[in-house]
């Protein structure tokens, strides 16, 4: 470490090796400010901006009652290029989220489901091609893995659909929106994808619980049947636990591979 590097940084410096090196493991607990300010000669405030460069890149986290620790970094994968394929929707799979995290070694659940029915914003009446203002029917929950949120997301749905497909519910659909779709005819078969990155809205980081300087993905998907658009969902991920994947072309030697099998 370079002598001229501020001394916060290289305290940073240390403490981000040691979580490398498995010497501080997820969970641990840092030493505390009055140890490492004894052990390097330094002040409260160098220790906090060391504390501070090390949350701003989501690898601690102060914890009421256990003071500072290591967070754990548990990457997980979203297929997006088969996720809801119509062939998993066809299978007897009753949700590929919760299948694809169990075939990864995680829980998964859903949180915090909510309907409502609001206004087309001008890029929502865009993509699903109704006017601006008209109703659409959105349905929301917070998507946990291992108990943590890991990301949230909103679907929106034109108002005639909704209303045919029985999705004016105040609580999941049995077998999904998807199956209920298709069972009325609304069969998706493509989809749009735009996948953006920006910083979170406070909403967003205080649910996701995000450290300060961590990033979202945002994903949005549009889907279509023959004749129209179906659905719009838009999928925040927290930047520091996904990971996004597609697959294209002949992928036979990959699959079975880092336990990611279709």
């Amino acid at each position: 470490m370079a002598q001229s590097e501020p001394l916060y940084r290289q305290i940073a410096a240390d403490l981000r090796e040691q979580i490398r090196g498995g010497q501080l493991k997820a969970g641990d607990r840092l030493p505390t400010e009055a140890e490492l300010r004894e052990q390097y000669g330094v002040s409260r405030n160098t220790v906090r901006l060391a504390f501070a460069q090390l949350q701003n890149e989501g690898m601690i986290t102060s914890t009421q009652g256990r003071g500072t620790i290591v967070r754990e970094q548990v990457i997980t994968t979203y297929h997006a290029s088969w996720a809801e394929s119509r062939d998993r929707m066809s299978s007897d799979q009753v949700d590929a989220f919760h299948a694809e995290q169990a075939a990864q070694g995680h829980k998964s659940a859903y949180r915090d489901f909510e309907m409502r029915i609001v206004p087309a914003s001008p890029e929502l009446a865009e993509r699903l091609t109704v006017d601006e203002g008209d109703s659409l029917v959105s349905r929301s929950f917070v998507r946990q893995v291992d108990g943590e949120p890991s990301s949230l997301q909103d679907s929106y749905y034109p108002m005639d659909i909704a209303q045919e497909c029985g999705l004016l519910t105040p609580h999941d659909v049995a077998g999904g929106a998807i199956r209920a779709m298709a069972a009325k005819g609304h069969v998706e078969i493509g989809y749009v994808d735009e996948v953006t990155t920006r910083m979170p809205r406070p909403d967003e980081s205080r649910k996701l619980g995000l450290g300060i300087g961590t990033p979202v993905l945002v994903y949005v998907r549009t889907t279509y049947s023959d004749t129209r658009p179906l659905r719009l969902t838009l999928t925040i991920f927290a930047g520091d636990r996904n990971r996004l994947v597609y697959e294209l072309g002949d992928i036979s030697g990959y699959h079975g591979q880092n336990g990611y099998a279709s």
